[in-house]
């Protein structure tokens, strides 16, 4: 009976260092994860001082080649102009453009990017394209469709439409552009708030093509100080609306495209625009630029017709562009946002504003190559709001001559504007994230998780030396 008692004591006994010993182990572990944390946190703040002294670029002084400085711009953009904007091309008159989405890329030949159209467009023949309008909208894209869009159905443009009536405006060719917008045979008009500038998984070979194409061939990068200043100055508005582009696409993206989730992806946001301060710079060029095109033509927007047949909107239109032309904290803070007169000076003038001209018109047509039908529609949509930009400041001269004013049609008019609404969208865009994506880099993520994991590593080994 002793003995039985002996036994079972010892069998407690040896319970209770069994349990004494896995307390400990527990205890153990926690203090190990602590310190992980600890550390962690150390590494994080030593980095987060790290990152503020060397990579928190806090862009000051005047924008390069421009008349306006950095805060101006900032300050400007937030208080007046993309809220002016952001309501602006909501209205009929502004969020419907008219485009030819056909792809008969002029450059190379066809290697199945024309595949990549919408099917139901491409079966339609020209002489009946205004009858699309008549046609029952299709609420799915059917395989044919995905297929044309490499799979993708959020490449595909959504051709939704009410039923507003347009005023015809006049005609004209723009100089710029490669597009003959007058040929309303092959074009469409397209709702752009149905179909907004974000992530549509166009990437790869047929992607770098075209902006390879577009630096390569028609706008080099030229070192600083071995160029004139005009052929800069196509560079930068290129090198401006890539990192506007580039913005839009990361600041929208389908983060899991299981659950169809949408949302800022920081870090593609950081890798191709924010951690390179010229495509920076770049951007806020190429606003201050397409900024001036509108104030210069302040007196022709003014009086224009922004007639859709819905009188509210057409007047609310008529209200915010006047606005945004006239409005006094814009017009004291930076009452020239870039001054033109200071280009085409010499006796080669004339024949550098034709090359400029050839190369950018190179550069719409390049629009046509596009293999993916959203990044097509707003690739041609902000290359001639651009291209009208640049036929504004550089091709209509009142005072030399008085009997050319200044004509635009329709269609230049909304991408101009939809055009200068994208670029102080980005811009707003870089003022808000910068800060966050500095403290939240690839190095301190890296730190973070590398020490966790041996944190983990050091708690399973520990286990592994205990007695079961």
């Amino acid at each position: 009976m002793v003995e039985n008692c002996d036994n079972k004591i010892g069998k407690k006994s040896s319970k209770g260092e069994k349990r004494g010993k896995k307390k400990w182990a527990v205890m153990g572990a926690f203090v190990v994860l602590m310190a992980a944390i600890a550390v962690t946190s150390n590494h994080a703040q030593n980095h987060k001082s790290c990152l503020c002294s060397q990579d928190a670029r806090k862009y000051t002084g005047i924008v390069e080649d421009c008349c306006c400085d950095y805060e101006t711009v900032d300050t400007v953009n937030g208080a007046v102009l993309h809220p002016l904007l952001q309501e602006l091309v909501k209205t009929p008159f502004f969020r419907y453009y008219k485009v030819k989405l056909w792809c008969d890329c002029p450059f190379w030949p066809d290697d199945g990017m024309c595949k990549l159209r919408d099917c139901s467009v491409c079966e339609c023949p020209d002489n009946e394209f205004p009858e699309l309008f008549k046609k029952p909208i299709k609420n799915s894209l059917s395989s044919d469709d995905l297929k044309c869009q490499e799979g993708k159905p959020q490449g595909a443009v959504d051709r939704t439409l009410d039923s507003k009536a347009f005023r015809g405006w006049i005609e004209v060719d723009n100089p710029w552009t490669e597009d003959d917008e007058t040929d309303n045979s092959e074009m469409t008009y397209v709702n752009l708030q149905l179909n907004p500038e974000r992530y549509t998984g166009y990437t790869g070979p047929s992607a770098r093509r075209i902006w390879d194409a577009i630096y390569s061939e028609n706008c080099p990068k030229y070192a600083s100080g071995q160029v004139c200043q005009e052929k800069r100055v196509l560079y930068k508005l290129i090198s401006g609306l890539h990192s506007s582009i580039s913005i839009h696409i990361a600041s929208d993206y389908l983060l899991d495209e299981a659950n169809n989730l949408w949302g800022r992806n920081l870090e593609l946001m950081h890798d191709r625009v924010l951690r390179y301060p010229d495509r920076v710079k770049n951007l806020y060029f190429t606003f201050m630029f397409v900024l001036r095109a509108v104030t210069k033509a302040a007196n022709y927007l003014e009086q224009a017709e922004y007639d859709t047949g819905n009188h509210v909107e057409d007047l609310k239109a008529q209200s915010l562009m006047k606005q945004l032309l006239y409005n006094p904290k814009l017009q004291a803070a930076c009452p020239l946002p870039f001054d033109e007169a200071k280009l085409w000076q010499g006796q080669s003038g004339p024949e550098l504003k034709m090359e400029i001209q050839k190369n950018f018109k190179n550069i719409s047509a390049l629009m046509d190559c596009v293999g993916c039908e959203k990044c097509r529609l707003w690739g041609k949509l902000q290359v001639l709001g651009l291209g009208t930009a640049l036929k504004i400041l550089f091709s209509v001269d009142a005072e030399k001559h008085p009997n050319s004013p200044l004509q635009l049609q329709r269609n230049e008019v909304i991408a101009l504007l939809n055009l200068l609404h994208r670029l102080s969208e980005s811009v707003k865009l870089v003022n808000e994230v910068v800060p966050s994506v500095e403290f939240t880099s690839k190095p301190q993520l890296h730190g973070f998780f590398s020490l966790w994991q041996k944190a983990l590593e050091a708690v399973r080994t520990f286990r592994l030396t205990l007695p079961l």
